[in-house]
């Protein structure tokens, strides 16, 4: 058995780009770790759902217990930078803050992590944080950083199929589910995820997708049950959310994807 590291930025960032991926490799025996760089401090909460008294990352970190839980993850360690909020605002110079941090430092408390779990594999995100939020770009830097500290022989760079998600988006415009002013900018030029070309590893999680979905309804502050995510049919979500993509560092996309991240170790 190996043992899988999943770095993430904030909570419910695992259950989104990586929570088949690790239900998948706990159901089979791997071991299972998830990181996060903070808390999620300045995340956006609506009123009336923090109990009186109770911090948003109060709250955030008792729901990535819950969610940790769902998928069998084994241990949770959280870094405890401060959340940068989004590219370009205040919050991402705040003392403490992921984005502002030393690459070289915080590579440094997470290869200690790689090292006590002797991790197989380590998950991060693409170059550019999948759609240039600025503690996901900070984790594929120090992710990757990490990894060469501390041995680490495979890293794979969760990312979005840019492919997959415009043909998903399509048909929800013509269904009448979309809106289609609500729609982000996927073109070719965009930073929004990877080609399918691109991409070297797609793991099917579609028998998990309802511990997936429900990984997810555990960070209610953020994904609340009247959300778009935990409204989409059971049909419409397995087919958003029922596979995963990856890029994996050490092999050459090759038109044909991987779909095992434990393959030859």
């Amino acid at each position: 058995m190996a043992t899988l590291v999943c770095f993430h930025a904030h909570p419910d960032d695992e259950s989104i780009q990586t929570g088949g991926t690790m239900a998948k490799a706990a159901s089979e025996g791997h071991r299972v770790v998830l990181v996060l760089a903070t808390r999620g401090e300045h995340g956006e909460v609506d009123d009336g759902v923090l109990e009186p008294g109770e911090t948003l990352r109060d709250r955030r970190t008792r729901e990535t217990a819950r969610s940790a839980e769902v998928l069998g993850v084994q241990r949770v360690v959280f870094l405890d930078y401060v959340d940068s909020g989004m590219m370009g605002t205040p919050e991402n110079d705040l003392p403490g803050s992921f984005w502002s941090a030393p690459v070289e430092e915080a590579a440094e408390k997470l290869a200690v992590v790689l090292r006590e779990e002797q991790a197989d594999v380590l998950t991060v995100y693409d170059s550019d944080g999948g759609y240039g939020h600025p503690d996901h770009i900070q984790v594929h830097r120090v992710g990757v950083r990490a990894a060469e500290l501390a041995g680490t022989p495979r890293v794979l760079e969760a990312t979005m199929n840019r492919d997959h998600l415009r043909q998903i988006i399509q048909a929800g415009i013509d269904s009448g589910v979309v809106p289609a002013d609500a729609v982000p900018d996927v073109g070719e030029d965009s930073t929004f995820g990877r080609p399918a070309s691109a991409i070297t590893t797609r793991i099917d999680v579609q028998d998990l997708i309802a511990v997936k979905r429900a990984s997810m309804a555990a960070h209610a502050s953020q994904i609340s049950e009247t959300s778009f995510f935990l409204q989409m049919p059971d049909e419409a979500f397995a087919g958003s959310f029922g596979w995963e993509w990856f890029i994996r560092r050490d092999l050459a996309p090759s038109g044909q994807m991987d779909d095992d991240i434990f393959a030859g170790l």
